[in-house]
Parts: C-alpha cells; sequence; structure tokens
C-alpha cells in the first residue's frame, strides 16, 4: 500500500467520522428535550405504583380476613407515603446529579444512600 493511498483512506476515515459526530449532537438535542418529560412520567409512575402496591396489599387482606374497608384504606395510605417517599428520593437524585455536572455525576443514585 502506497502512502497516497494511506492519506486518502485516512481522509475518507476522517469524513466518516466527522458525518457521525454531526449525527450524535442532533440525537443528544433530542435526548435533552424529552428528558424533563422522562423524569416527570417517572414520578408519576412510582407514586401510582405504590398506590396500587398499597390498594392491591390491603384489599387482599381485607378479602382474606372479611374486614373490607379497613386493611383496604390502612394499606392504600401506607402505598401513598411509599410512592411520594420514591417520588422525594427521586427528586435528590435528579437534584444531585445536576449539582455534580453534567460529566461529574459521581456516585448519585448508586443506591448506597438510605432514606
Amino acid at each position: 500500500m502506497s502512502d497516497e493511498d494511506r492519506k486518502q483512506r485516512m481522509a475518507q476515515l476522517e469524513e466518516r467520522l466527522a458525518g457521525l459526530r454531526k449525527g450524535e449532537d442532533a440525537k443528544s438535542h433530542t435526548d435533552k428535550h424529552y428528558s424533563q418529560a422522562h423524569l416527570a412520567w417517572r414520578m408519576v409512575i412510582e407514586l401510582v405504583v405504590g398506590l396500587g402496591i398499597g390498594f392491591g396489599i390491603g384489599y387482599g387482606l381485607d378479602s382474606l380476613f372479611g374486614t373490607l374497608p379497613i386493611f383496604l384504606v390502612l394499606f392504600t395510605l401506607f402505598g401513598l407515603a411509599a410512592g411520594i417517599k420514591t417520588m422525594l428520593r427521586s427528586a435528590r437524585e435528579i437534584e444531585a446529579e445536576k449539582q455534580a455536572g453534567p460529566g461529574q455525576s459521581g456516585n448519585a443514585g448508586d443506591g448506597n444512600e438510605r432514606g
């Protein structure tokens, strides 16, 4: 392989890499645009799952013991509290990531914190 051939192949490779890098910039803009909606849906889902699990456990215990409204209401409230606690933990995690900066997320959200 000659030197001229090698230079030509390198130039083609650099052009392809530059084209791919331009595509990455457009994709990151799209990701940033939807990131807030993603966070909002994450928190809503955490709250609804907490309520649903509490409701399910309460209804199951009430049907088992025949005391319909007592455990249903109690565990639904426990589920609400658990959902809110999970939402607040997620909000703290997101806030820590924002304060750390985009490239310095560190150990925020690694699961080692208790709350």
